[in-house]
């Protein structure tokens, strides 16, 4: 999976936050272990999943010693069994232990979002329909999570309210209308993506009419999103992009993806997050 400088850059800032929240002013039980001690640990997998963190273990680890080094078996993407050996570490052995549960704790909640995305992006598979996050993510992991959805074979939605405009209940509640919503947002942001939240039917001919290029399905009943298809076709002149969203669970997503909608944007993989099981073991040298 790729990483940007953009990314590059938080990983190392989210790698030292974790370590400064952890060892404060010292790693008083590490100290127990004698300086000159080596060792080599390995990272195994005690449940299945699908790996997202890589970047950010090796970023601990090289914040905290860089002679550890580390020889991967699996790389960000992949399925893993449980009881596989997902990283194999060596180095010396106080840095070893001190970084050991911020480096974890980043893989366990990382490859959760992955597992989980990638379980969505099975049950539509073949319907040509995407799954979305949204930025109901973890304070301080918008672009980590937002990697590990990549990582699930998901895409990403807007990364934050600067880089796209979705009108929403409340802004079109404030501006009177959707049109005059979107009249606004076009001119104040001339060339900036626009999608607009409808809540019924007679919202979305509005949003048809204002000639939005995306429109989300809020809380729609599979009838009704079938519908909305059946119009969108009909009276979008193009028609816009539908994306379904409210409350999309595993179980029925296949269903609505059937009905035609071109995205699903589910909250639950980043904010319903179940870490995954992964245990560090260090071997007899």
């Amino acid at each position: 999976m790729t990483i940007d400088k953009t990314l590059a850059a938080d990983i190392r800032v989210v790698a030292a936050r974790a370590l400064d929240e952890d060892i404060g002013a010292g790693d008083l039980t590490a100290g127990l272990v004698p300086a000159a001690a080596v060792s080599t640990a390995t990272i195994v997998a005690r449940e299945p999943m699908t790996m997202a963190g890589q970047a950010w273990v090796a970023e601990v680890y090289r914040q905290l010693d860089p002679r550890i080094e580390l020889d991967w078996h699996h790389a960000d993407g992949d399925t893993v069994a449980a009881g596989s050996i997902v990283c194999r570490l060596h180095g010396p052995s106080r840095a070893l232990l001190t970084g050991e549960r911020s480096a974890l704790n980043l893989l366990q909640t990382l490859s959760a979002t992955a597992t989980a995305t990638a379980r969505y992006v099975a049950a539509v598979a073949g319907t040509g329909c995407r799954i979305l996050d949204t930025r109901k993510t973890l304070p301080g992991l918008r672009l980590a999570q937002k990697y590990a959805v990549r990582c699930g074979g998901g895409s990403n939605h807007r990364i934050g309210l600067f880089d796209a405009i979705l009108i929403k209940e409340n802004h079109i509640v404030s501006a009177g209308s959707i049109g005059n919503a979107v009249a606004a947002a076009r001119s104040l942001h001339p060339g900036v993506s626009i999608e607009v939240e409808v809540e019924s039917l007679a919202e979305l001919r509005e949003g048809l009419a204002a000639g939005v290029e995306r429109l989300m399905l809020d809380d729609f009943s599979p009838d009704q999103m079938t519908e909305a298809v059946r119009i969108n076709r009909v009276e979008g002149n193009p028609p816009a992009e539908l994306e379904a969203s409210g409350g999309m669970m595993l179980a029925d997503v296949r269903r609505v993806a059937e009905t035609g909608v071109d995205f699903i944007s589910v909250g639950a993989l980043t904010k319903h997050v179940q870490a995954i099981d992964l245990s560090m073991r260090f071997e007899n040298d």
